[in-house]
């Protein structure tokens, strides 16, 4: 599982073997979340135990960083820029 980064308890990351779209998992606190790539940004998919609270947290860290994700899911994956 290549870890993109750590934030508030939760770690953001994808899986080696995952597939298109680009995508970001959160685990942490016993919970975790999908958001995935819609060609302009990043649109929850599911959670799982997560407090409303930690969404709101977690999704302002991933439109903080949207270009960090996709850069190593592309860099991970061989896919050009």
């Amino acid at each position: 599982m290549p870890e993109i980064f750590r934030a508030f308890g939760f770690s953001f990351l994808f899986f080696s073997r995952d597939h298109e779209p680009i995508h970001v998992h959160v685990i942490g606190k016993d919970g975790d979340a999908k958001y995935v790539w819609n060609g302009t940004e990043f649109i929850f998919e599911y959670q799982h135990n997560i407090k409303a609270n930690d969404l709101k947290k977690i999704k302002s860290m991933i439109d903080e960083n949207s270009d960090i994700i996709i850069r190593h899911w592309k860099n991970y994956f061989g896919e050009e820029e």
